[in-house]
């Protein structure tokens, strides 16, 4: 139990560090814009609930696609095509800052 409050105080350190700089701010709204895209896309084209078409939008973005929801639709398979290359650029840079935040707030807690 204690080891996970350690790590939650870590994650909110890094993401207090994350939304300090504009840059990452700015990166951390494109990814929940794009996150919402995919939400709002699914849910109207593919009539999925909202929570499907939020997770089927996580899902593709962070390439784990379990396969249990997947587009039906031949604009649904086209949008998600060009929705997970555009996507899984913005979720490696999104990533690369949470890695980097990380690294961050472990020197600095070295310190």
């Amino acid at each position: 139990m204690l080891s996970l409050l350690i790590a939650t105080k870590k994650l909110f350190t890094s993401f207090s560090f994350i939304l300090k700089k504009d840059d990452t701010k700015a990166l951390f709204f494109l990814m929940a814009t794009t996150l919402m895209s995919g939400t709002i896309f699914y849910s109207t084209v593919e009539k999925f609930s909202i929570l499907d078409a939020l997770y089927l939008s996580f899902m593709t973005l962070t390439t784990i696609g379990y396969g249990d929801l997947h587009p039906i639709t031949t604009t649904g398979k086209i949008f998600t095509m060009i929705y997970a290359t555009v996507g899984l650029g913005i979720m490696a840079m999104f990533i690369s800052v949470i890695a980097k935040a990380f690294i961050y707030s472990k020197q600095k807690h070295k310190e």
